[in-house]
């Protein structure tokens, strides 16, 4: 493969074609406001579409990181329900969903990591959700997902609904510096006006876990004027650019060059590509990323891929 390794740090992947449209369609992006011309991905979400995206951009490797959310899965399977299901029928599935909800988040995981596991380019993170399993449930099920291959595990504090640093998360924070998983964090605005996932949430947990490896997706989204305070504070921490490269120039988001100059300011060492595979397309990102002003090409081509790969200790 020639050029410059490509790493794609945030990816989804979902057990059908199916399961992979309800959440394309079913997830809102509201926090950047209107722009024309934004560009989705044609994909699905299996692991074959992602192994075709990767092959037709020449990604050597990808992260395909599990969303878990009580309120979404419940959405889910409440939508994939026969649509002929009516009256008792329907209430005795719905409560059914509901009294099996954390074996749902067990087996969505163990599909994830038994899926990638002959996937020599795909590395599976797992997700955890405060609302789904108790602290000792979640970190016994980290401990299982470990040993069969996990590498990290997946935050979405908006869609959860709950703050970095809540009390039922500290225990899941010290097995993943126990067991070295990675922790890749949404970043973003809520809905609510919640401080959820904004960057300045995450001081807490960073100031009380020096040693963990962290990601914060999308650049703090939404709430992006905020993130190089937190990078200049905690020098440790990683970034992604996926999503908000996309929305550069819409109301809420940056331009490309104020882009271009938070990554700068942020350290352009510390930014890696993700795409949201399969919302956005892996050759798309390429050329946004290779077309930010400001930063060199040698810069533009270490956040392709050579930051993930150093940083995250992954074998490109």
């Amino acid at each position: 493969m020639t050029g410059p390794v490509k790493v794609d740090v945030h990816m989804h992947l979902y057990p059908s074609a199916a399961s992979g449209d309800w959440w394309k369609s079913g997830y809102e992006i509201w926090e950047y406001g209107d722009k024309d011309g934004v560009t989705f991905s044609r994909f699905s979400g299996t692991v074959d579409d992602a192994l075709e995206a990767m092959a037709e951009a020449g990604f050597s490797h990808g992260i395909v990181v599990n969303l878990l959310s009580v309120d979404l899965f419940r959405e889910e399977a409440l939508a994939l329900l026969p649509e002929d299901l009516h009256g008792d029928d329907r209430a005795r599935a719905a409560a059914e969903i509901e009294a099996t909800m954390a074996d749902r988040f067990r087996a969505f995981n163990r599909w994830l990591v038994d899926a990638l596991a002959p996937v020599r380019q795909l590395t599976p993170y797992v997700g955890v959700d405060p609302w789904a399993l108790t602290p000792a449930e979640n970190v016994e099920h980290l401990r299982d997902m470990a040993e069969r291959g996990a590498r990290g595990i997946k935050l979405h504090p908006v869609a959860q609904r709950f703050e970095p640093g809540d009390p039922r998360m500290r225990p899941v924070y010290d097995a993943c510096e126990e067991l070295g998983l990675v922790v890749l964090s949404h970043t973003g605005s809520a809905p609510g006006g919640e401080p959820f996932a904004e960057p300045a949430a995450f001081a807490e947990v960073l100031r009380a876990h020096p040693r963990l490896v962290v990601v914060l997706a999308h650049l703090g989204g939404g709430s992006w004027r905020q993130t190089v305070a937190l990078a200049r504070a905690f020098p440790q921490v990683g970034f992604d650019l996926c999503e908000i490269v996309e929305w550069t120039g819409a109301p809420n988001a940056p331009s490309d060059e104020d882009l271009a100059r938070m990554i700068r300011e942020i350290g352009p060492e510390r930014v890696m590509l993700g795409t949201d595979f399969p919302w956005y397309d892996l050759g798309r990102t390429v050329e946004l990323v290779m077309g930010l002003p400001l930063l060199s090409s040698g810069e533009k081509e270490q956040i392709l891929g050579a930051n993930a790969a150093g940083r995250l200790a992954l074998d490109v």
